[in-house]
């Protein structure tokens, strides 16, 4: 008798074990379909505001969250706004990417000596960096538009203005369909040069 008693808490408390991990699984997998994602820099497109090696949590709620497996998209608190760095994924791709948006639907934008402006206005934007500094090499495309951007479409740089294949590329997204959420910290940082951590830039918010 007793040594049944004995199997059975073996077999409640393994039980309990199980739960406790099945129920882990379903919330990591609910949080990162609906909440938070992980993401890491694999390119310099966004120097300096973010450097390879950097990892980051996107908000996947603030727009939006897609349903797994399906094209439905869930009522966000806002779209995306000028300013806003999202992560997106372009249609018919396995790999993400992350940008700077820097207009929306309606929005008329052009490039002077790459100086931004939208709606006529200039935009500072202190966060640039030209990898050519000086010389700009044809391919740069510092001089780009006025272009005005379509109903639901959002116009997306890289802070490395130099060395981003964007908007200016490739053309507007929409944003419905791509964006997957707005980068939100960096919550570790490794220098793949020197292969050490960056500690300074852990926790940085992202904007």
């Amino acid at each position: 008798m007793l040594w049944k008693k004995k199997q059975k808490k073996k077999k409640h408390w393994a039980r309990e074990i199980l739960d406790v991990i099945v129920w882990a699984l379903v919330m990591v997998f609910l949080a990162r379909s609906f909440v938070v994602q992980a993401f890491h820099i694999p390119s310099g497109s966004m120097e300096d505001t973010l450097l390879v090696g950097d990892f980051l949590f996107v908000n996947k709620f603030l727009y939006g969250s897609k349903i797994p497996l399906t094209d439905i998209r869930l009522p966000g608190l806002r779209e995306p706004r000028p300013g806003d760095i999202v992560v997106f994924r372009p249609s018919g791709e396995k790999q993400d990417y992350i940008k700077r948006c820097v207009a929306v639907e309606g929005q008329t934008l052009e490039l002077k000596s790459g100086i931004l402006y939208r709606d006529g206005e200039r935009v500072e934007e202190n966060y640039v960096k030209f990898a050519y500094g000086a010389r700009p090499q044809r391919e740069s495309m510092r001089d780009f538009g006025p272009v005005t951007v379509p109903e639901g479409e959002i116009f997306l740089l890289g802070d490395n203005r130099d060395n981003s294949k964007d908007s200016r590329y490739v053309g507007t997204k929409n944003w419905r369909d791509t964006v997957q959420g707005k980068a939100v910290f960096i919550y570790f940082s490794w220098n793949l040069k020197r292969n050490f951590p960056r500690l300074d830039r852990i926790g940085d918010l992202i904007h």
